[in-house]
């Protein structure tokens, strides 16, 4: 299923928040829990299949705007392509440093601050050339030597939101799924990684 689909099984829409998937969640799982529909197999297939939309949608699901800030920058259209044709074309999310508050700067030493510099810089020339699977090398390894910086797993998703729309143009459909499915659990309250998402997974199910 892709995310569509687990927002259908709680009977809401793509996009729905986090609070509204927690509530339909809740409602559905006492109608149709197996000790309320004891031998009912359909209500238990029916249980197991909210409690899976649940379990993916719960990490990915946007919060409450009045809970979060969220990142909009998109990469601008290329001024030599013709209008219609970018019109035509997704945006890419763009990978951007941002000013980091003061508390995350003080825990990286210069050699750290300096590695996450150069990492930057060569992920965005692999992503520039497609060079995916060495940009996403970069950035996992990156983000093991620095789990708590949310700039790092906002590259992080990129990478994957970026790679998974290569492989749907190569036709890979499950691997693709895979990619943008991790892309939206690494930075779940990235409104414009979220579109972007939703956006490839409307093309997947377009075109295959």
């Amino acid at each position: 299923m892709d995310i569509a689909d687990y927002y259908r099984q709680l009977g809401l829409r793509s996009g729905a928040s986090l609070s509204q998937v927690k509530a339909s969640y809740r409602k559905l799982a006492r109608q149709y829990h197996p000790d309320v529909n004891p031998g009912n197999e359909q209500a238990k297939n029916k249980f197991i299949a909210i409690t899976e939309a649940y379990k993916f949608l719960v990490n990915i699901a946007p919060a409450d705007v009045a809970e979060s800030k969220v990142a909009n920058s998109t990469v601008p259209p290329t001024p030599t392509a013709p209008a219609e044709a970018v019109k035509a074309q997704p945006q890419a999310v763009k990978v951007t440093r941002k000013q980091q508050p003061t508390e995350d700067k003080q825990d990286l030493s210069a050699a750290e601050d300096k590695l996450k510099k150069d990492a930057y810089f060569e992920l965005q020339q692999l992503l520039k050339y497609q060079r995916f699977p060495r940009a996403i090398a970069l950035i996992e390894g990156l983000a093991q030597r620095m789990p708590e910086d949310r700039e790092v797993r906002q590259w992080q998703a990129i990478a994957y939101q970026r790679w998974g729309r290569y492989l749907i143009g190569e036709k890979q459909v499950d691997k693709a799924r895979i990619y943008l499915k991790k892309a939206v659990k690494t930075d779940p309250h990235n409104r414009a990684l979220w579109a972007e998402v939703e956006r490839d997974f409307r093309r997947l199910e377009e075109i295959y």
